[in-house]
């Protein structure tokens, strides 16, 4: 097959979806692999590299989208790679199209097959989400922490505390893969955490990390009491290829203190909070109540060397079948994938969207 990885064009995303050692793998199978020129370079991955392994490099995106009949990129298509996906293609990568209704629509008049990362579920699990999901969820604690610092508008409170000052004190809503990333980092510096979730067997893993960590059953009036006096709230509710519910209200965020800080991850998927919106690396952040909104919808594209590594690893086996031949539909991880496919709407989880 013929396997197209084209240049990443949201704003500021630096991730390829297959480094060169996943793409040589592929090469080695029999099948051809294009990748656009200076795909790989926000990565550290320079176009020698791929040539060094047998991929072709093409010059530009449309000769990339004629090249492949397998897409494989990292984040949903924006209008630049819409003009230039057909309906031969086979698309896989993140696609969130819960949140994006115009997106959806565009891919169903295309009338190609896309195959989400997200959707994937095999043993229980998100295989192609939980690396990224870790990534996002140590950035939150990260960003978090530095817009809490008065110069960028906090409340100027240092997370970890020191002896004779208070700790910080954050808030993380689901203990999945992202907000147990999120726990971790915060309490490792430090901080007093409160995690919230609806799952005993995670919420006795978030005990776990230490004494400084509570887990708590996500009742409302329990999550406003916490949210009222947090420093740093993390949102990582995630309902798998469905719109996130919304768990903190705008009324919540009135009770906050001025200079506090919410960081959704679940943004990709709508969002977990209220008052929440999508923002890019390039203004990641919003004021509301006087309370600092980092709602960034590709996180983990602030590290993309790191995240191009992880996400190759992650979704090569998959590709290798999908490359293979229809047999992939036999699969149920990948048949349960497709979100579209050839001009329908599959997933149960978007039916009723449009």
């Amino acid at each position: 097959m013929r396997i197209g990885i084209p240049s990443e064009t949201k704003t500021l995303e630096g991730r390829v979806a297959l480094v060169p050692a996943a793409a040589a793998d592929l090469v080695r199978r029999g099948h051809e692999v294009f990748i656009q020129a200076g795909a790989g370079l926000k990565s550290g991955f320079a176009d020698e590299a791929y040539v060094r392994e047998g991929i072709k490099i093409v010059p530009d995106a449309a000769a990339l989208y004629e090249a492949g009949e397998l897409i494989v990129k990292v984040k949903e298509p924006v209008a630049g790679d819409l003009a230039l996906l057909k309906k031969h293609h086979l698309l896989f990568c993140y696609l969130h199209l819960a949140a994006e209704p115009e997106l959806t629509k565009s891919l169903l008049a295309i009338g190609l097959t896309g195959v989400a990362f997200e959707s994937v579920e095999e043993n229980g699990g998100l295989p192609l989400l939980l690396p990224m999901s870790v990534i996002a969820g140590r950035i939150a604690t990260q960003i978090g922490t530095t817009l809490l610092h008065r110069p960028q508008g906090g409340k100027g409170k240092l997370l970890g505390g020191m002896a004779s000052t208070p700790r910080g004190k954050v808030v993380v809503l689901g203990a999945g893969a992202a907000g147990g990333a999120a726990a971790a980092l915060a309490a490792a510096a430090g901080a007093n955490v409160v995690v919230f979730d609806k799952r005993q067997d995670r919420l006795a893993e978030m005990m776990a990390m230490g004494p400084n960590v509570t887990a708590l059953y996500a009742y409302e009036s329990s999550v406003a009491e916490e949210v009222r006096d947090a420093d740093i709230v993390v949102g990582a509710v995630l309902v798998p290829s469905a719109k996130a519910p919304r768990v903190v209200t705008e009324a919540m965020v009135k009770t906050m203190e001025p200079g506090s800080v919410l960081v959704d991850i679940a943004i990709d998927q709508g969002g977990c909070f209220e008052t929440s919106k999508p923002t890019t690396w390039e203004k990641p952040t919003y004021d509301v109540h006087g309370v600092t909104h980092f709602c960034v919808t590709n996180m983990p594209g602030a590290v993309p060397q790191t995240s191009s590594v992880a996400i190759s690893a992650a979704i090569l086996p998959y590709v290798q079948r999908l490359a293979a031949g229809n047999e992939w539909r036999e699969f149920a991880p990948l048949s349960g994938g497709i979100n579209v496919d050839g001009g329908k709407l599959v997933h149960p989880a978007l039916q009723g969207m449009l």
